[in-house]
This record gives C-alpha cells, sequence and structure tokens, in this order.
C-alpha cells in the first residue's frame, strides 16, 4: 500500500513532539527528515546531530507510529567552493553513521550544479568531468554508508549535472554499488522545453528505476505565459494524479510518496487530492 509524508520542514514547525502533532493533523505518515532544518539543536556543521539527539527523536516518532522513509542531507558535490563540498559530504558521513538511530536507513543528496548557489544550469553540468566527479564523491558516500550498513539515495534535476533518467542511470551504474537507490521527482525533469513529455519521462524513470525508487516526490505546477513552470500546491496545477499514481503502482506499489514544497494552507487539499487517488 502507498504511504504519504511530508518534508519536515515544509510543516511550519520545529522539534518532533510538534511535527508529530502537525503529522497527526493532516494524517500523514511521517517525513521526509532534514535535521538542521525541523530540530533547532541541530545545526548544518559536522558533529552538531549525535547520537543522543537521534535517539530521542527515533523514540519520539516510533511511540507516535511515525516513520521516515529519507533522511536529507542534500549538497553541491560539484560547487565551485571546495570547502562547501567537504563541509557537504562530512555532514552528510553523519547522517549516514546515524541514521538508523534517526529510525531510517537512506541519507540521500542531488547531484549539484557547478553555478554554487543556486543549483541551475550551467554549461559544465553537462560534461563527462562532471559527471566523473559526482560519480567519484558518491562512490565515496556509498563505501561510508556500506560501513553503516544503510543506502545512498540519489535525486536528478534539469538544471544538475544528472539532468535527465539516463544520465542518472549511467552514474548509479558506473559507481557499481548495491546499496543505491534512486529518488524520483517527475518535476525536477521538467522545463519549459520538455513539460509536454511529462509522462514520457515518467514511464522512463519508472521503467529505468525499477523497484530500486526509494522515494517519489510529489510536487504539481503551471505553465507561466513565458514558458518556464512555477510550483504550486499539489492539485492545484498539471500533474494528473490520477494517472501518475496509477503508473508508479503497477512499478512500486508500497510507493512512499513526499510532498515536497507543498506548505501552509496548501497542505490540507494536497492530502486530500492524493488520498482520493490513492
Amino acid at each position: 500500500m502507498m504511504k504519504l509524508f511530508i518534508r519536515a520542514h515544509d510543516l511550519g514547525v520545529k522539534g518532533e513532539e510538534n511535527i508529530v502533532s502537525r503529522l497527526n493533523e493532516f494524517g500523514l505518515e511521517g517525513v521526509q527528515l532534514v535535521t538542521y532544518k525541523c530540530l533547532e539543536d541541530v545545526a548544518y556543521e559536522q558533529g552538531s546531530l549525535t547520537k543522543a539527539r537521534a535517539e530521542k527523536f527515533r523514540q519520539t516518532f516510533e511511540a507516535a507510529g511515525k516513520k521516515v522513509p529519507l533522511i536529507g542531507a542534500y549538497f553541491n558535490p560539484v560547487h565551485p567552493d571546495e570547502k562547501k563540498i567537504e563541509r557537504g559530504i562530512a555532514v552528510f558521513k553523519d547522517h549516514l553513521a546515524l541514521a538508523k538511530d534517526l529510525g531510517c536507513d537512506i541519507v540521500g543528496s542531488e547531484t549539484g550544479s557547478y553555478n554554487g548557489e543556486p543549483w541551475i544550469y550551467h554549461p559544465l553540468n553537462r560534461t563527462e568531468e562532471a559527471v566523473n566527479r559526482v560519480v567519484k564523491t558518491f562512490s565515496e558516500l556509498c563505501e561510508c554508508a556500506e560501513e553503516n550498513g544503510v543506502k545512498v539515495g540519489m535525486e536528478g534535476a534539469f538544471g544538475h549535472v544528472c539532468f535527465d533518467v539516463k544520465t542518472l542511470h549511467r552514474a548509479v551504474k558506473t559507481i557499481g554499488c548495491d546499496n543505491i537507490r534512486y529518488i524520483f521527482d517527475l518535476y525536477n525533469y521538467l522545463d519549459g522545453s520538455n513539460v509536454d513529455k511529462m509522462y514520457d519521462i515518467l514511464a522512463e524513470g519508472l521503467q529505468t528505476f525499477g523497484d530500486r525508487i526509494c522515494v517519489f516526490h510529489i510536487k504539481d505546477c503551471v505553465v507561466n505565459t513565458d514558458g518556464s513552470l512555477k510550483q504550486v500546491g499539489v492539485g492545484q496545477g498539471i500533474f494528473d494524479y490520477s494517472r501518475i499514481l496509477a503508473e508508479i503502482k503497477k512499478v512500486c506499489p508500497d510507493a512512499n510518496l513526499v510532498f515536497e514544497g507543498t506548505t501552509g494552507d496548501d497542505i490540507a487539499p494536497a492530502v486530500k487530492h492524493l488520498k482520493e487517488r490513492m
């Protein structure tokens, strides 16, 4: 059976007790967890998340019957500032080491952009050098994950190094580790040039990634008059979730569906919209 989650920091509260309360309010199963965005005593610094703090979070969630399908420790592995890459790797490795203490066994990231901030298209993203750098970094992370008995999640996006399904799949195959999983965000692969091929990209991703998809990010958008895309609350845009969920169910009947970027007053109607179609 499909399960419905949300990014914890999209709930507008901090602390595991408040997060649980909001999850119960909306009838959601749990969260994609970014510790330093939703726990006030955890910072985006190596060593900030401790084993004791992780266990406290897990115990609260377990007692409430809530789950964490994915830990986000997103960083830019091709950032022009090497110190930011080193910091990102260190924080990611901390979360790999403490993933089980948090109640999860997958830590994920996107593949980044040479643009630095924001992570948008840069010509160097579409080079072999870029893919090789991503492969090198994620190979190191997979080794660390293996030592801790957990997995690494990789996510592609149109403006990033792994800009389409094929490139992400090629990177994963080159890394060659059994403990990699895919994070599939259909919206991430779209822009004004290919939005009309949305369902072809969905089919390609499902066929290519298969049951190695750990999480589906659930988003929606509208097309602006200039052809650009604007994210909106789920159910308010062009995504046909009756069709999308039916296709997902064929490949991943127990899919973890995570709202990402749906916030505030948009959450309740988005949950209703998805549940009616699940």
